[in-house]
């Protein structure tokens, strides 16, 4: 028995008509979105203490070939703070993890969503390169009675080269400051 659309109410018909027309669009926008090979995050006890106690880099390469990570530029460019380079020259292995400690770099400067989330009490956790929810950005994204999660972006440029062929990329991402609160109950 074929399948015919006259058994279907128009509005029902319609909305048909939309998802069908809308999906090579929806497939297009998905297309645009990158990823990035390198996925990285800073680390500092110094943010929770108000120390210089340096700060820590993990980095995990999702292809399978060898990479070097070469530097990562915070570019400031919206901020009234100079931009920040950090050298990094870490190999880390296919479909792997490696790690670097620096000595403490500050990252927190000059961006008036961290400013603002720090005098609100927030202890910055962590600057990555990656979230659980991409469309969220300087939103509360969990909010219990106990715990909250807060996060403010920033541009970066990162730059690694591909250890096997010696190509090399350049590639203009944004950055989360990851920021948690207890409330005192």
């Amino acid at each position: 028995m074929p399948f015919s659309l006259k058994y279907i109410s128009f509005p029902s018909q319609f909305g048909l008509f939309c998802a069908a027309a809308c999906f090579p669009f929806l497939s297009f926008a998905a297309e645009l979105i990158e990823v990035t090979d390198i996925r990285f995050a800073f680390y500092s006890s110094g943010w929770g203490a108000n120390t210089d106690d340096g700060m820590r880099l993990v980095v995990f390469n999702q292809t399978e070939d060898q990479l070097r990570l070469d530097s990562i530029f915070f570019l400031k460019n919206e901020q009234q703070a100079e931009s920040v380079e950090i050298d990094i020259n870490l190999t880390i292995p296919p479909l792997g993890f490696a790690d670097k400690e620096f000595e403490y770099i500050d990252l927190i400067q000059g961006n008036e969503c961290i400013s603002r989330t720090l005098e609100e009490d927030w202890k910055l956790v962590e600057v990555s390169n990656y979230t659980l929810n991409p469309s969220v950005r300087n939103l509360i994204i969990e909010n219990t009675d106990s715990f909250r999660i807060y996060q403010c972006v920033e541009n970066v440029q990162t730059s690694w080269t591909n250890v096997k062929t010696e190509s090399q990329i350049e590639f203009t991402e944004w950055v989360l400051f990851h920021f948690e609160t207890r409330r005192n109950n």
